[in-house]
């Protein structure tokens, strides 16, 4: 017997040590040749280390959260053949799942709230085996409705692709924690003494330092302005009942990404790049929208390139398209970089208002929170209208507080005035 001791591949780009993500094997495996050993996390991306042999796991060289030099020790496989020792450096192949914009949006898990809804009561449906820190795979959604229904997502089987939860599993467990109404319920509100730490490594790491480098080198001020979008969401559905089944649904997204675009040519310092070590800003006559997606791994940015060349369904289907990328972990580095503004919503969650961190080194980001009816004066009537919040925050080093408000304000008459967004 032999041993095949594989080293940490140099991945290019200058990079000199990478941190070891995630072990998918353990000493005493059976592994084969192609089969992925561990994830590494670069700077950029997350990377696959495959097995280029047959044989069994005899010593791992790191633990997961620790960073390892290129050319340490990985990982040494037992192989048959030969007692000498045999060394494997060569690159290997990227994983596209590279690493994510910082954001502050990223959605929590849904919990139920200390004290048990009345809901909760029925929702005894066969547990699931996951530990209490797994986050299962779920849309934003899922998520509103689980915790609406205080339903714990770790508890739910998922059947949709990769075991993601669906609605209809929402509904399922329900049904079968009705049929079990009988059951005991005293451990629902049993005392709970345990502690569990879960060290902050990989995607999460890169997250947690981007943010942190964010909110510690530009001077953030937020500015929110409330919009009445029954307008445009009149054009939508018109749009959608005319041209859907042909062209694709539209949602609101492409409407404002195309309002940035217009708004932008009167105020171009907000299309703009500042670099703080050269105390240099870039302005930028292409638009490449950032829009913040939400990954299983943690908040992606996928990049609509040159908005300003699009029509709405070119956007939509671009949209859709990186959006799926990026929550399928496919998304290329070029499709995660070269952002000039940054557009994030959190959808059904948006809540009332929110404070986006900026994605550096872009000096301003658009938040979109939820549309809800509600009742407004208009020509001294009350009328019920669709209203929705843009919480936006910008980099006080490069934009004024009045450029930005008017910035916004640009933005609101476009989108309560949507024949506008077409008007050259």
């Amino acid at each position: 017997m032999g041993t095949h001791v594989i080293k940490m591949p140099d991945i290019g780009e200058g990079i000199a040590e990478v941190e070891l993500s995630q072990w998918h094997v353990k000493v005493g495996d059976i592994v084969v040749e192609d089969q992925v050993l561990a994830d590494v996390m670069t700077d950029k991306a997350m990377v696959d280390i495959p097995s280029p042999v047959h044989g069994k796991v005899i010593a791992l060289g790191g633990q997961p959260g620790e960073v390892m030099a290129v050319g340490s020790v990985l990982i040494s496989i037992e192989v048959e053949g030969a007692g000498n020792v045999k060394e494997s450096a060569q690159p290997a192949p990227v994983k596209e799942a590279p690493m994510a914009a910082v954001k502050v949006e990223a959605v929590a898990e849904s919990k139920p709230a200390a004290a048990p809804a009345p809901k909760a009561a029925v929702c005894q449906g066969p547990m699931v085996a996951r530990e209490a820190d797994e986050r299962p795979l779920a849309s934003p959604a899922v998520r509103k409705h689980a915790l609406d229904l205080g339903i714990q997502l770790r508890l739910v089987r998922g059947t949709g692709p990769a075991g993601r939860i669906l609605h209809e599993d929402l509904e399922a467990y329900l049904a079968q924690g009705q049929s079990n109404a009988s059951a005991p319920v005293a451990a629902a509100y049993a005392q709970r003494t345990d502690e569990q730490q879960i060290p902050v490594i990989g995607m999460r790491r890169k997250i947690a330092q981007r943010m942190q480098d964010a909110t510690q080198r530009a001077a953030h001020f937020s500015y929110v302005e409330e919009i009445d979008v029954t307008a445009v969401e009149e054009l939508r559905a018109h749009l959608n009942e005319k041209h859907g089944a042909t062209r694709g649904k539209l949602t609101l997204l492409p409407f404002l990404v195309r309002a940035l675009v217009v708004a932008l040519r009167d105020f171009p310092q907000m299309n703009a790049r500042y670099d703080d070590e050269a105390q240099v800003i870039t302005r930028l006559g292409a638009v490449h929208v950032g829009v913040a997606t939400q990954s299983d791994v943690g908040l992606m940015v996928p990049v609509v390139r040159h908005a300003e060349a699009r029509s709405l369904w070119d956007s939509a289907t671009e949209i859709a398209r990186l959006a799926s990328a990026a929550r399928n972990g496919k998304a290329s580095r070029d499709e995660l970089s070269g952002s000039t503004i940054t557009l994030t919503s959190l959808g059904a969650l948006g809540g009332i208002v929110s404070t986006p961190v900026l994605n550096l080194p872009e000096v301003a980001i658009v938040g979109v929170n939820k549309i809800v009816e509600r009742p407004m004066v208009i020509k001294g009537q009350i009328v019920i209208r669709k209203m929705m919040n843009l919480s936006s925050s910008f980099d006080h080093r490069v934009v004024d507080g009045m450029d930005a408000a008017l910035f916004i304000q640009a933005i609101r008459g476009l989108l309560e005035q949507p024949a506008t967004l077409f008007v050259e």
